[in-house]
């Protein structure tokens, strides 16, 4: 009797279990179908607990046009992400002793502006001082073309430095994409077969290749941006050679928790590596970054290319990766994460205000004026700018207010609701409320 008891009690437990679980699901769901029933997401999305898929859902289109819906097996481009690969293949080489951290560009190509100085490491955690290619004002007309290798290394090697090398860290898609020709050097092999064969291949990933034209046909996605009519419209496709190495993957969110996993089980790479890749210094690791959720602390990194916007990530203690990616930008993806991972830590969480509202120039020009609150050490000074309100605390930037009734603004970045009332306002934020007064117009 006592063993049916426990036994009972055990079920009882599971069920509670369950439907917890499957509630915090449902609301990941809602705040998702919220944000693309309001024109701010379509993508993908999936958490994966150790081995297990415990939630995966995708929202929107593949072809937005011709209105074919996306499914959690449809392929994204997933831009920087791509350089974890990169960056796997590498250690790879130095474990097959091929290469060493130590070891100079100039070995490669000689021709880049201080080669001699920069170390493979320095290019893996972006302290090379090699110019960001890609924040060249001439990147936008050429993005679509073809390049060879040598028209990239001869764009790259015209920048003059973005600094002296291992003085600073500052994001540079250039390291990879030259780090990518290393491989190819070093292999006599193409970026694509040794991505194929060194990543792809042995863990077993069924939709992650390197990107060429997209082919709904083949349930890859366009991407999209919401245009002035407040429309999705198509974004141009960039060719692959422009970006290569540093982020020419498309993947799925399946296949990204897949592989952050293996890499972290010790499947790519060994451990010796791995803690070589996610040692940080100045922010930066070597292929990788470090996110802190409250007390966590995530492994991740995120990628952008034309309309797509995707992150993955991983919490070694919990064994718990996730990945979102979308094809539909109009709301920042570290928002969502945020949003997502509080409702899966059943942490309070308010969706996003997304509705606004129209008032007049009369009543914006009423509110305006420094405010002050009791105990709170700034003072917050309201005022209309290119006809919106704005607010701006002492020594801080101001920020943009939006309306969402009458009397009723939020700042949705920071989480921000200010209610006014005569002479007055109501603040609030992260759960704190405060009483502001005006002081003078």
């Amino acid at each position: 009797m006592k063993k049916s008891i426990i036994l009972f009690l055990s079920l009882a437990f599971s069920i509670t279990a369950v439907a917890q679980s499957q509630a915090k699901f449902q609301k990941i769901d809602s705040l998702l179908n919220y944000l693309y029933e309001n024109d701010r997401f379509m993508g993908s999305i999936l958490i994966r607990e150790n081995e297990n898929v415990v939630f995966e859902k995708a929202y929107g289109f593949v072809d937005f046009d011709n209105k074919v819906k996306a499914n959690t097996k449809t392929k994204y481009k997933v831009g920087s992400v791509t350089k974890m690969f990169t960056s796997s293949i590498i250690f790879q080489l130095i474990e097959e002793k091929k290469l060493k951290l130590d070891t100079k560009l100039s070995k490669y190509f000689p021709e880049v502006k201080n080669a001699d100085k920069i170390t493979i490491a320095q290019m893996l955690n972006h302290k090379s001082g090699i110019f960001n290619y890609t924040n060249d004002a001439e990147f936008k007309n050429t993005k679509t073309d073809a390049q060879t290798k040598e028209a990239m290394v001869k764009r790259i090697d015209a920048f003059e430095p973005a600094f002296e090398p291992d003085t600073k860290a500052q994001y540079s898609n250039s390291n990879y994409l030259l780090l990518g020709y290393i491989i190819e050097n070093i292999t006599k092999k193409t970026y694509v077969e040794n991505v194929n064969e060194r990543i792809i291949d042995k863990i077993g990933l069924k939709d992650t290749k390197y990107y060429s034209k997209i082919d709904p046909s083949k349930n890859e996605a366009y991407s999209y941006s919401l245009n002035d009519a407040g429309k999705w419209e198509k974004r141009e496709e960039w060719d692959a050679s422009q970006v290569g190495a540093a982020g020419a993957l498309q993947s799925t969110p399946e296949d990204l928790t897949k592989f952050i996993k293996a890499l972290f089980d010790g499947k790519i790479i060994s451990k010796t590596s791995l803690a070589e890749m996610t040692k940080i210094d100045q922010n930066y690791g070597k292929g990788i970054f470090v996110a802190p959720f409250g007390e966590r602390k995530f492994f991740t990194h995120n990628g952008g290319i034309e309309g797509f916007t995707s992150t993955v990530g991983f919490y070694p203690a919990e064994n718990l990766s996730f990945s979102i990616i979308m094809n539909g930008d109009n709301f920042d993806i570290n928002d969502i994460v945020i949003g997502a991972l509080s409702i899966y830590y059943k942490m309070p969480y308010q969706f996003p205000n997304l509705k606004t509202v129209e008032v007049d120039q009369a009543t914006l020009k009423s509110y305006e004026g420094v405010y002050a609150a009791e105990n709170f050490p700034m003072k917050i000074t309201i005022k209309t700018e290119d006809g919106k309100l704005t607010a701006q605390a002492t020594g801080q930037s101001s920020f943009p207010l939006n309306p969402v009734s009458q009397t009723e603004f939020t700042f949705e970045d920071a989480r921000v609701n200010i209610n006014f009332k005569e002479n007055m306002f109501i603040f609030k934020q992260g759960g704190k409320t405060l009483e502001f007064k005006r002081e003078s117009k």
